[in-house]
């Protein structure tokens, strides 16, 4: 899949939360969404990367904004993920990395000379009508949040 540029529209999707709980794209239309794929929960980046969401959550809804999670782990791996760190937003489980596909987020990657296929770590922002303002790839964990502010702005 081709990589998302800002005024493309953001791919629909449902899936389950941390919580069972079915989530969709329409679910976030009154507000702007910070979308972001991650490789694992509870890794080192993984954890960076949430934390710096949770930290700047007031900020986010002080800009009209709310942030959800997405990587290929079960629910229950989400909930404590979310638990441990107490992360209080949307996790969401996409097992079989449709979605993922569908932002350009799945693809090839390689560690130690090996090549494989995996989550590559993105972030979005979507506006209120459905449409991707800010959309980076490869990014770093830390880089996340200021690339939503960048386009919050």
């Amino acid at each position: 899949m081709a990589q998302l540029k800002a005024g493309d529209p953001a791919p629909a999707f449902t899936l389950k939360d941390q919580d069972g709980h079915e989530v969709s794209l329409a679910d976030f239309g009154a507000r702007k969404l910070l979308l972001y794929f991650y490789p694992k929960a509870d890794t080192p980046g993984c954890t960076t990367q949430a934390c710096s969401v949770r930290d700047a959550m007031e900020e986010l809804a002080e800009a009209g904004a709310v942030a959800v999670g997405i990587s290929p782990d079960p629910p229950s791996r989400q909930k404590e993920f979310d638990d441990r760190y107490e992360l209080g937003f949307p996790l969401l489980s996409d097992p079989d990395h449709a979605v993922a596909q569908a932002y350009g987020a799945w693809g090839e990657k390689s560690m130690y000379g090996r090549t494989y296929e995996g989550i590559i770590r993105s972030s979005f922002l979507i506006d209120e009508a459905g449409k991707i303002l800010q959309a980076s790839y490869k990014v770093k964990p830390q880089e996340t949040v200021p690339n939503a502010r960048k386009a919050l702005d």
